[in-house]
């Protein structure tokens, strides 16, 4: 299809709520079919979790949250304050539920379910990438492959396990295992404690708010505005739909796109969307290190992922349930120096620097929603969990499809948010 050629019967106006990387790709790619498009966000654009997240862009590494052995350690965790997974202990019913639903669907029948729904996004992942930096979004992506690094080879085989069961659920993962001096090679980083690694090929990696800034740029140049609303109401109204905001006067458009992240249920709860999302709090922060960094390093028992930036290292962890708006705790930015210390050598972990921490969206049943909702022209686009970034150019392209042509891609059938 040309640029600029519009869909019969489609809308010809949307507004999209939410600039971060899967609104603005849902922007992108409703543009691509001649749709006029607004976007507007609360903040401003990447200011969620686009912004500060480890830039993976890891489609082997996609392995949903609710594994059976994620239920054990959870509970064991929340003995811990220096858990990479953390549960604050208070009263918060809407939490409580949630994490029960999470909890039954940690089993392998729900695991292998989710990991088939993240199959055709994984797929053609990469490619959507590629499509939105061959046509206007001036930003870089860089192969690598990704390293995951244990203490002993015994450690190894449960990242190793992993992946197999991904290949049983239709998920290959080409991977190498590595021993001490092989993982030295390639994590110049890796200090003596670390002895067996395992390689994940044909992956990349990318400075993700410099990404979500090029796409707004880029969405903006196609000629969409994008306004700071903080959006309260979504209301059908005759033919089209009424975004309003807090303050100001209402936007209008034939149909509206939520892609809010973590505050998704805020607005789609009233909408027929029973699956809930919840923040997934990540912590990042960046370092100077005194080795090179060939590529993302991967630390899986402690929950740690760090990946070349701007010269330095960003090392991102921790899954801490608590409100998207709240404050940083800064106890979980010294757990995770605690828990990766020493691990790695050559990092000045003291002389830290853009400390941040961002509310990734995360559903009970591991497969994000993706779709429209029962009311006529609102269609919401979220809960990737811990891999939005990834998932975000080729969700926008799916979604743009289906709202041009108001037919359901088979791609996500599994991902819809009325199920």
């Amino acid at each position: 299809m040309m640029v600029g050629e519009r869909v019969d019967g489609g809308p010809r106006s949307v507004i999209v709520v939410g600039a971060g990387v899967v609104g603005l790709s849902t922007a992108w790619f409703l543009q691509e079919r001649g749709v006029h498009v607004t976007v507007v966000d609360r903040t401003g654009v990447a200011a969620g979790a686009s912004w500060g997240n480890a830039g993976w862009v890891a489609p082997g590494l996609a392995i949903p949250l609710n594994e059976p052995t994620v239920l054990r350690y959870g509970l064991r965790s929340l003995l811990s304050p220096t858990a990479p997974l953390q549960v604050p202990m208070k009263t918060d019913p809407g939490l409580w539920v949630f994490l029960a639903r999470f909890a039954a669907n940690c089993r392998w029948s729900s695991w292998t379910r989710a990991v088939r729904a993240n199959l055709p996004l994984n797929d053609e992942c990469i490619e959507a990438f590629d499509v939105l930096t061959a046509n206007g979004v001036h930003a870089t992506t860089v192969d690598a492959p990704i390293t995951a690094a244990f203490r002993t080879p015994d450690e190894a085989r449960g990242l190793l396990g992993e992946l197999r069961r991904m290949a049983d659920a239709g998920q290959p993962v080409d991977h190498t295992g590595l021993d001490r001096d092989r993982l030295r090679d390639q994590v110049p980083l890796a200090a003596d404690t670390l002895t067996a690694g395992v390689r994940v090929e044909g992956q990349r990696f990318l400075d993700p708010g410099d990404f979500v800034h090029a796409l707004a740029r880029a969405v903006t140049a196609r000629g969409a505005a994008v306004y700071t609303v903080d959006v309260v109401d979504v209301r059908v109204r005759g033919s089209g739909v009424t975004v309003h905001g807090r303050h100001g006067k209402p936007l209008s458009a034939d149909a509206v796109v939520v892609a809010t992240g973590a505050w998704l249920s805020r607005l789609a709860s009233g909408w027929g969307v029973r699956v809930p999302v919840r923040a997934g709090r990540g912590y990042s922060f960046t370092v100077p290190v005194d080795h090179p960094v060939p590529g993302p390093i991967y630390l899986p028992e402690v929950r740690v992922a760090c990946t070349p930036y701007r010269g330095a290292l960003r090392v991102a962890g921790t899954m801490e349930f608590r409100d998207p708006d709240a404050p940083g705790v800064p106890a979980r930015l010294d757990a995770i120096i605690a828990s990766a210390r020493a691990l790695l050598r050559g990092v000045r972990w003291e002389e830290r620097t853009d400390l941040w921490v961002g509310p990734r969206p995360v559903t009970p049943d591991g497969r994000p929603l993706i779709g429209v909702v029962r009311a006529p022209g609102i269609y919401v686009a979220g809960g990737h969990g811990m891999w939005g970034l990834a998932h975000g150019p080729i969700t926008g392209r799916l979604l743009a499809e289906q709202i041009t042509t108001g037919k359901q891609p088979a791609a996500l059938r599994e991902c819809d948010p009325l199920r």
